[in-house]
């Protein structure tokens, strides 16, 4: 390997990863723990992009070089000025082209022992497509599955904190799955972004112990469960939570309690099931939402959507359904939640364990 290049399996020996790319480029996805430093901005890479393509490849270079080097300038008179002589950083642009170059070579003038990532953000998504693929097979996977109220969520939190390895692809995704999922306060984040954080928590995980992910869909509101996850799930053994009807009606109460904070976002997420109930459904509740008549609302869910739906897709979709160790309860408060948990880590354990 050259000097001042290093390649993705060296991520770990840097001090600092600084993303060279616009600020949009970043957005959408970036290696994690780099921080952003553009050495051209999301207006100005469209503007150096257009002259490139209309007038000539030496204007547009004329002109990057320029922005590129104040940018860069800046970057060193702020964010890098108290970086000390020994800091080793590795810079990386989209294909570790010019952008990424340019700032190394800055870098590398002052003192520093900057590296340039070769192949660039490209070189790092193809690592982390090939990485799921490696790993998401080889993981011990547990099912943890259940109509839609059976806090599933919450009893993986309850699991983890109980010290069994959990991967919460909800919290990944930033929603909760079903069409009221919708986080309030979280947007999704693009489908590349969720990609890399599953990466990065999979990675971490020991593949030597049972690993607790909720049952999904191939989809999370926005984003996409990979391939080779979505199919490991689906061969894995299943742990099915029973919870009583109003143990699941309490507990949604509560858990979507922020929807009956907006009438009109929650009339549009029921409108998205015109296809799936009768007009005078759909009519009955909109006029409960309009009255935050949660409750009566969220039990016609439960009775008229989420069940069935649940019922049809279960069995298809998980070979281990069938077979799945069963856990009941009537109490999904947040004490009843811990002792679920505790039951399923027992209940799992001895299964698992020799004849």
């Amino acid at each position: 390997m050259q000097k001042g290049v290093a390649t993705v399996a060296q991520l770990s020996g840097f001090d600092e990863i600084i993303d060279a790319r616009t600020p949009a480029e970043f957005a959408e996805d970036h290696i994690p723990g780099a921080i952003n430093l553009p050495v051209l901005d999301n207006d100005e890479r469209i503007v150096v992009g257009t002259l490139y393509k209309q007038q000539s490849a030496f204007d547009a270079r004329r002109l990057g070089g320029a922005l590129v080097a104040a940018n860069i300038s800046r970057h060193m008179l702020a964010v890098l000025q108290d970086r000390p002589k020994n800091w080793r950083p590795l810079i990386y642009c989209w294909r570790g082209g010019q952008r990424s170059g340019s700032f190394t070579t800055w870098l590398r003038m002052v003192g520093w022992d900057a590296c340039q990532l070769e192949g660039g953000y490209k070189a790092f998504r193809h690592h982390v497509i090939a990485g799921i693929e490696d790993i998401a097979p080889r993981l011990d996977l547990r099912i943890v599955s259940g109509p839609t109220g059976s806090a599933k969520t919450r009893v993986l939190e309850a699991l983890a904190g109980q010290g069994a390895q959990t991967l919460d692809l909800e919290d990944l995704a930033a929603h909760k799955g079903s069409v009221l999922g919708g986080l309030p306060d979280r947007p999704q984040p693009t489908q590349k972004r969720f990609e890399t954080m599953l990466w990065s928590q999979i990675r971490a995980l020991d593949r030597a112990r049972p690993v607790y992910v909720e049952a999904e869909s191939r989809k999370i509101g926005l984003v996409f469960v990979p391939e080779p996850l979505i199919m490991a799930m689906r061969r894995a053994p299943c742990i099915m939570i029973d919870a009583s009807r109003d143990a699941r009606l309490d507990f949604l109460v509560r858990d979507y309690a922020y929807l009956g904070d907006d009438i009109a976002g929650l009339q549009d997420k029921l409108h998205r099931l015109r296809e799936h109930q009768s007009r005078d459904t759909l009519e009955r509740w909109q006029a409960l939402a309009a009255t935050r008549a949660l409750p009566e609302l969220f039990g016609e869910l439960i009775d008229l959507h989420y069940d069935p739906l649940y019922k049809r897709s279960q069995n298809v979709n998980y070979s281990g359904y069938a077979d799945a160790l069963r856990v009941d309860t009537g109490d999904l408060s947040a004490g009843g939640i811990h002792a679920l948990a505790a039951r399923i880590l027992d209940a799992d354990s001895a299964r698992q364990a020799p004849a």
